[in-house]
């Protein structure tokens, strides 16, 4: 690749000769009719000759050096994207290449600039992960060893309340790993969704009846605007989770006498169901992060308490798994916060879905519980 200028500078050199050439032979044979080479002097014909010579070593001359420039021009985009390609591919994922040339180089330089961006973002993701996980799983597994070293040592005796202590931490472990999972599957679409016409209302009250104890004892009033609608084709379970992570999340940000209402309805787009609560409210900040792994609204709260920062992510991931689209907002600090979810309308489908309907049911699914 790095002699394509070259190659193309000697070709475009042999056409420019040849044109020259050939000009000049033509030059040669209209300035006089065919001569009568019985009685041609030998004289002329020498100084014809040297003539001829003299042009074949100009055109060549100026065709080489033209083709060369002409080449060099011509490839030097496409020898900028191999070498930019051969820095990238050993690491350098900063490397971007100017966007000049024909339409069709530029438009490859552009592309090449967007798979360089997309890896320099993946990579960058990537540590960032690897960063947050070791850093959530050494709380758990220092307080682990730490406690399971004593123990050995018989610098203490692990009573009951030891062995709880320990237990939840293997439980926080365990709920890490499995969230993770879920996580990635959603992300490069493989989580399984068993997809079914589920009426939203339902739904809706069902994860409202499962969370009124926990409501009750913080003194939260939990309340549903679901008008009646058709049947969404979704898959039940995953979406009670996603309830499930949401009002929890509101739960725990709301104060007492607080109240957190789920809003149902359908538009152009699908149905949308919105989580709106009375609680602390986000900042714009926040507003950007909050779908982020391992974000967490409250720094101050531990990882019992706060959970492990992926249940929104968790979110996200299952909704957009689903085609759909979910967003935050909130007026500011102590006015409260809104979570609104969209799920694409699947009428034709489900009608196609019920007239197949005859499979055996499958056995139930466990997921994981309330998580933020």
């Amino acid at each position: 690749m790095s002699r394509l200028w070259l190659r193309l500078g000697l070709m475009i050199s042999g056409v420019l000769f040849l044109v020259f050439f050939l000009q000049f032979v033509e030059i040669m044979l209209s300035e006089k009719p065919a001569p009568d080479y019985r009685q041609l002097p030998i004289v002329p014909i020498a100084k014809a000759e040297v003539r001829l010579f003299h042009f074949m070593a100009l055109s060549l001359a100026v065709g080489l050096a033209g083709g060369l420039a002409i080449g060099r021009v011509v490839s030097s985009p496409v020898t900028s994207l191999a070498r930019a390609a051969r820095r990238l591919g050993g690491g350098e994922l900063h490397v971007r290449v100017p966007v000049q040339g024909s339409h069709e180089l530029r438009q490859l330089a552009a592309a090449f600039n967007k798979m360089a961006a997309a890896l320099q973002q993946a990579e960058t993701a990537r540590n960032n992960l690897m960063a947050d996980v070791s850093h959530e799983l050494r709380t758990p597994l220092t307080v682990l060893e730490g406690n399971l070293r004593a123990a050995l040592d018989h610098v203490q005796t692990l009573d009951e309340a030891g062995v709880a202590n320990l237990y939840t931490q293997t439980r926080h472990l365990i709920r890490l790993v499995n969230e993770l999972r879920e996580l990635s599957l959603a992300e490069t679409g493989q989580l399984a969704l068993d997809r079914t016409p589920t009426d939203i209302g339902l739904l809706v009250k069902e994860t409202l009846q499962a969370l009124e104890p926990l409501a009750a004892e913080k003194n939260v009033r939990l309340l549903a605007e679901v008008p009646l609608l058709s049947p969404a084709l979704l898959d039940p379970l995953r979406i009670r989770q996603v309830l499930f992570n949401l009002l929890s999340n509101a739960l725990r940000h709301t104060p007492p006498r607080g109240v957190i209402r789920v809003i149902g309805e359908r538009g152009p787009e699908g149905v949308r169901l919105a989580v709106e609560d009375s609680g602390e409210g986000l900042n714009a900040e926040q507003l950007a992060s909050v779908f982020n792994r391992f974000y967490r609204v409250d720094k101050s709260r531990s990882r019992e308490t706060g959970g492990t920062g992926l249940g929104l992510a968790i979110v996200k991931a299952i909704v957009e798994a689903h085609g759909g689209a979910i967003a935050a907002s909130s007026a500011g600090k102590d006015q409260g916060s809104r979570f609104t979810i969209t799920l694409p309308d699947n009428k034709a489908q489900i009608k196609i879905s019920a007239r197949g309907c005859g499979r055996p049911p499958e056995e139930p699914r466990n997921y994981p519980g309330p998580q933020t």
